[in-house]
């Protein structure tokens, strides 16, 4: 009791000290704070759909440069992300139809929201189909367009994928145009 009935320490005295204290306090934290702010920031917007992945589906021919019909394959399709450029490196191998073909393209990825993305593409398709013998894409090495969309399910690594490829001089005898459609399943890595 001594301690608080003591002359020397008075009320005006114990609230000026809890004062300074919590002023020091106060700017001691401020400082802390300011000093976990970045220096630098930038304006947030949408990325286009995160994640390379590796996927596979069906290729549907849409057109013939003979009288033999449009061919269907698989497709193997590949897509590596660049990060912070809105650019991917992508490849697509139809097989399992009259001619392989390897088609590999550079994108440029537009976001729609956090998981869809369209993208516009171009490239070339390697293939050497004979007589007779032609991939959806043709039966000669040709420039290509590839115009698709990637789509995200939200809380998996899969990845819808869907796009079409129109190949450019794409037949021997005639030349002519080649187009396939392409669709299938993706697993990101």
């Amino acid at each position: 009791m001594q301690f608080l009935s003591n002359k020397n320490l008075s009320n005006k005295n114990w609230t000026n000290r809890l004062g300074a204290i919590a002023l020091n306090s106060l700017v001691s934290g401020l400082i802390g704070a300011v000093g976990m702010i970045p220096i630098t920031s930038s304006a947030a917007s949408a990325q286009a759909a995160y994640g390379s992945y590796v996927g596979v589906g069906p290729s549907f021919g849409l057109s013939s440069g003979d009288d033999s019909g449009s061919s269907n394959a698989a497709v193997i399709a590949v897509r590596y992300r660049l990060l912070e450029l809105p650019i991917s490196l992508r490849a697509q191998a139809l097989v399992f139809g009259d001619t392989p073909a390897l088609v590999p393209t550079v994108s440029y990825d537009i976001p729609l929201n956090w998981q869809t993305d369209v993208y516009i593409g171009a490239g070339v398709v390697l293939q050497d189909g004979g007589e007779g013998n032609a991939s959806p894409l043709g039966n000669q090495t040709s420039f290509v367009i590839q115009p698709g969309v990637d789509y995200s399910l939200p809380y998996s690594d899969l990845v819808i994928f869907g796009n079409a490829i129109i190949a450019f001089d794409a037949y021997r005898d005639g030349g002519g145009t080649a187009a396939s459609l392409q669709g299938g399943v993706g697993l990101r890595f």
